[in-house]
């Protein structure tokens, strides 16, 4: 599905000689000084490729991390990005930490601005702030799907304001794929939901269900299912306030007639440390003492043997407590289950590309998006504000363009 026509794209503007703002998703895990993974960095490296070679005068913008609104914190400097930024592209980058500096001599190449969360107004949308961003160009382009779903002045204030808003090529690439995995799905359709709580995926998992053929569950996630489905599962991470609404999900997967499956068996500790000791235990003989702390090797082959059927695989987040090489294999399993399917495969979210990279599964995998909490939502079938206001300036600039071509007839 193409989205040529709902957003306005680097295709429909001349960039030659023009102040092009493009909003970028750089927030990159940083420990002890040093980028552990660049990933969402290289993934706009052809956009910023294409604006440089247009002879448009490039200027990016990003958040960093959660620091405390309009207070400069080094923990969150991009400056460490426009280092490395620099050395993968070949390319000058001046960073401007001050952004009344912006116009300087010497600010030229591509230009990196200091993170848009140190600017008071960021997160509530300031109307001041959004005008000011949009004053600093000629094309807005937001490129940062993994920031889609924030109603905040660089992803959506700056996009009602700017002369021209566009959606770069990376916003739309994330789209098209996304729409054709998750609207248009070939069949059967299995998603894999991981993670610690069911909370914050509740109604991900009630809307999957009306999507899918299977719902695969794992992490402490899968424990609140166990828990509300009688299991004993000892001192496990389990949110029991939601047992009910657990019990509530499975009661709807049996009525739609869809399969989610839970662990037979799993591998327990009694602590969650690097010196744990492992253990697989059927589902049955778990102790009071035990955490579960990753599938079992009965339930990831089942799962794997599920997804090798499968035509299309959703995944966000691990089965178990991966970092941990003890706890790792079932995650493990299904992560390669899924690289050896042909079915096409979406996979995105923080812990889930994490995962990616510790079992080098990304070339096999069908697409890896940037986003997180977008990708959620984008399951959930929410609006993305971000992909909203994008789509009415398309609106706009199109009856704009179709009034001058006709003054001009």
């Amino acid at each position: 599905m193409k989205h040529d026509n709902l957003f306005v794209t680097l295709d429909d503007v001349s960039l030659s000689g023009k102040r092009v703002l493009v909003r970028v998703d750089f927030n990159v895990p940083v420990r002890n000084g040093k980028i552990t993974d660049d990933a969402r960095i290289c993934a706009c490296l052809p956009t910023i490729s294409r604006v440089l070679q247009s002879g448009a005068r490039l200027i990016l913008m990003s958040h960093m991390g959660r620091p405390k609104e309009g207070k400069f914190d080094p923990a969150a400097s991009l400056s460490l990005v426009a280092e490395h930024l620099a050395e993968i592209t070949g390319e000058k980058v001046s960073f401007v930490s001050d952004w009344a500096n912006l116009d300087q001599p010497g600010n030229d190449g591509i230009v990196l601005l200091e993170n848009v969360r140190f600017q008071a107004g960021e997160t509530k949308n300031d109307e001041q702030l959004a005008r000011k961003m949009a004053a600093m160009c000629d094309i807005y382009v937001n490129d940062a799907f993994a920031a889609a779903h924030r109603t905040h002045a660089s992803t959506y204030g700056v996009a009602q304001f700017a002369q021209v808003a566009c959606a770069g090529p990376l916003m739309v690439r994330e789209m098209e794929v996304l729409t054709v995995a998750f609207k248009k799905p070939a069949r059967p359709m299995i998603a894999i939901v991981g993670g610690s709580k069911v909370s914050s995926k509740l109604n991900i998992l009630k809307s999957l269900l009306d999507r899918v053929d299977q719902l695969i569950i794992g992490g402490g996630i899968a424990n609140t299912f166990l828990k509300a489905s009688g299991i004993n599962i000892g001192s496990s991470l389990c949110e029991d306030e939601l047992l009910n609404s657990a019990t509530e999900i499975m009661k709807m997967a049996k009525d739609q007639g869809k399969r989610l499956p839970l662990p037979t068996d799993v591998i327990c500790g009694t602590t969650v440390s690097d010196y744990a000791v492992a253990t697989v235990k059927s589902i049955h003989d778990i102790s009071a003492d035990d955490m579960i702390l990753d599938i079992g090797p009965e339930t990831a082959r089942s799962y794997a043997h599920a997804l090798l059927q499968a035509k299309t695989i959703i995944w966000n987040g691990p089965l178990g407590v991966f970092e941990i090489e003890q706890f790792s294999q079932g995650t493990g399993i299904v992560a390669n289950a899924i690289a050896d399917s042909t079915a096409f495969s979406v996979a995105g979210g923080g812990d889930t590309l994490a995962a990616i990279a510790k079992f080098g599964i990304a070339p096999k995998l069908s697409y890896i998006t940037t986003a997180g909490g977008a990708f959620l939502e984008f399951l959930e079938g929410k609006t993305l504000p971000a992909i909203a206001i994008l789509e009415q300036r398309a609106h706009e600039w199109h009856i704009q363009t179709t009034d001058r071509v006709h003054s001009r007839s």
